[in-house]
């Protein structure tokens, strides 16, 4: 393994440890300790296991790695820096510091992933799959039919797949909140069911995506922009200005995210022209 890998892997460890560490400090110095900072603070500590699954992607040479790198980075910064800012005063001196390290050592992350020559010619590979040979069933390696695109491809496939998640978040503290206002109850109901919806309908466009069917970067598309539609405004009437910034702000990274990798996919010229209209 070249040493700039090597060094990269050290740097996820580092930064897995970092966001750890960083949580706590936010959590520990909280002025409150309610539901909503724990829900936080656990989907935030949740991204440890994403950063160790990007280690085991670097391990194994995964093409992968590249843009599960960028959306584990965009995502952390935003995850962990809503809960650096309180609703009243100034932020703890140490989760401003703390955030800053995170964040450098996020954008180095990307940085040597995109940018540093041995990560573009060491992470190539592909997972392994069942193929019929002459010889019978074998597991090999399966490259995508259209490399080209399969970057940018994956990209917005990772990047959607996280629509799911980030509306769950604020659907659970809401349910917290309903002691107060219970006349919200249907609405944080359709909200769970649709939060759980989005990860079938993401599964099923991003499939099309990837083989590249007609139609299926529109849809996604679409359907990033009627999430926004819909959690966008729950988060400011159920949770106020302040779960609109702290849980609104993370889902638009994330829609912006795919419209741009579709639109890069879109832009590659060899792009076959099914997937580009």
């Amino acid at each position: 393994m070249p040493r700039a890998l090597r060094v990269l892997i050290a740097l996820l460890v580092t930064t897995a440890a970092a966001t750890v560490v960083v949580e706590i400090l936010n959590y520990s110095y909280a002025p409150e300790h309610g539901f909503g900072l724990a829900v936080r603070t656990g989907w935030a500590l949740l991204r440890t296991l994403g950063w160790l699954l990007l280690i085991r992607q670097v391990r194994r040479s995964r093409a992968a790695a590249r843009p599960l790198g960028l959306i584990l980075a965009v995502t952390t910064i935003f995850a962990v820096g809503r809960l650096v800012v309180p609703r009243e005063g100034v932020p703890p001196r140490p989760g401003v510091i703390g955030f800053a390290v995170l964040v450098v050592l996020c954008v180095t992350v990307v940085a040597l992933l995109y940018r540093h020559p041995a990560a573009r010619e060491h992470l190539v590979r592909h997972p392994n799959r069942l193929v019929l040979t002459r010889e019978g069933l074998s597991m090999r390696e399966a490259a995508p039919r259209r490399a080209p695109v399969a970057g940018w491809l994956l990209t917005a496939r990772l990047a959607a797949f996280t629509y799911s998640p980030l509306m769950l978040v604020p659907c659970l503290i809401a349910f917290g909140e309903l002691r107060d206002r219970p006349q919200w109850l249907l609405a944080v109901v359709f909200w769970l069911f649709a939060g759980i919806a989005v990860s079938y309908a993401v599964l099923l466009c991003t499939i099309f995506l990837m083989r590249g069917k007609a139609g299926a970067r529109r849809a996604l598309g679409w359907l990033t922009f009627f999430v926004l539609l819909w959690d966008l405004p729950l988060c400011y009437f159920l949770l106020g200005t302040d779960g609109l910034i702290r849980d609104g702000a993370p889902l638009l990274a994330a829609a912006l995210l795919t419209w741009y990798a579709l639109y890069r996919a879109a832009a590659v010229a060899d792009i076959p022209a099914e997937v580009r209209t």
